[in-house]
């Protein structure tokens, strides 16, 4: 299992420069990816483009950038040019965001997401394949496109599925998933057979499985949980996370957090990864002086 970060998951408001920095010390930490959420700061496809062109190790990745407000064609042109930064190393992480996001904010129809995504897919798979698209669906049309873009070739792709059909999807069309606020039971129960099983039935190869949590090395489990619960508030009332957090028979987000000593931390990590989970990201939070470099420090040493 490959382990990493998510960029941005402190209280700080990084500058880009800040964010080139943190890529490279995790870099040179020898993690092997760094991810970014794509919410109401940096373009993150862009700031990953430089992160990649600073760096030479590292993975990066979108968790995630959603799909809604960029036509498949445009956000799969920016990913190419963000893999060719990065000399191959970029994932395209895509989501369908939520609807108090796209349909409120953002004045776009939520109705029917999960045709949404298929169609996305439908286009956005094909170019990053280096294919020519022929689509005609209900959201979109593209015919006769395809682009060119030199060392961007095999850039993986994976969706926010959480739900059954979002997870066939992941599977049949994708490269796999990536998940927020999923705790272990769920995941080992879920989300890992729902996405392998749609990924065989399709004859595709075994997918990847991101599962994103908030993590913490403390001696004080409680405290860090009480924090970590009250700054991700949101997410406990996100009907998407919400499903996932019952599921779990989580009361919220601080009940899934990973928050303890070396050898519990080291012991659910290992669990993720007997289950399957192919990718690791972890959201560092200072909840007490010195949290995120000794979290950071115990990653590094896995």
């Amino acid at each position: 299992m490959k382990i990493g970060i998510i960029a941005g998951t402190d209280s700080t408001t990084p500058t880009l420069k800040d964010l080139v920095a943190l890529a490279q010390k995790v870099e040179a930490k020898g993690l092997d990816n760094i991810w970014m959420a794509n919410i109401f700061s940096f373009d993150a496809i862009s700031a990953l483009s430089v992160m990649g062109y600073e760096t030479s190790k590292i993975g990066l990745g979108t968790a995630v950038t959603p799909s809604y407000p960029r036509h498949p064609t445009a956000i799969a042109q920016q990913a190419l040019t963000a893999n060719a930064a990065a000399g191959g190393r970029f994932i395209l992480g895509v989501g369908l965001s939520h609807k108090i996001v796209i349909e409120d904010m953002l004045g776009f129809s939520y109705d029917k997401p999960a045709r949404h995504m298929r169609e996305y897919l439908s286009v956005l798979m094909p170019l990053v394949r280096g294919e020519t698209v022929n689509f005609n669906g209900e959201q979109y049309r593209v015919n006769g496109v395809t682009f060119d873009v030199p060392g961007s070739e095999n850039m993986p792709v994976v969706i926010a599925g959480l739900g059954p059909v979002m997870l066939k999807l992941a599977g049949e069309m994708a490269d796999g998933t990536t998940t927020w606020m999923v705790g272990p039971k769920t995941m080992e129960s879920h989300i890992a057979p729902s996405v392998r099983k749609a990924a065989s039935d399709a004859g595709r190869p075994d997918p990847k499985i991101v599962c994103g949590l908030p993590i913490v090395l403390t001696s004080d489990p409680d405290g860090a949980r009480q924090k970590i619960g009250e700054a991700l508030t949101i997410y406990g009332q996100l009907p998407s996370y919400r499903a996932m957090l019952d599921k779990e028979g989580a009361a919220g987000p601080a009940d899934v957090a990973i928050a303890g000593d070396e050898a519990h931390l080291r012991a659910e990590i290992s669990r993720l990864a007997d289950m399957g989970v192919t990718h690791f990201s972890a959201a560092l939070s200072d909840v007490e002086e010195g949290a995120t470099d000794r979290t950071l420090d115990l990653l590094a040493s896995l």
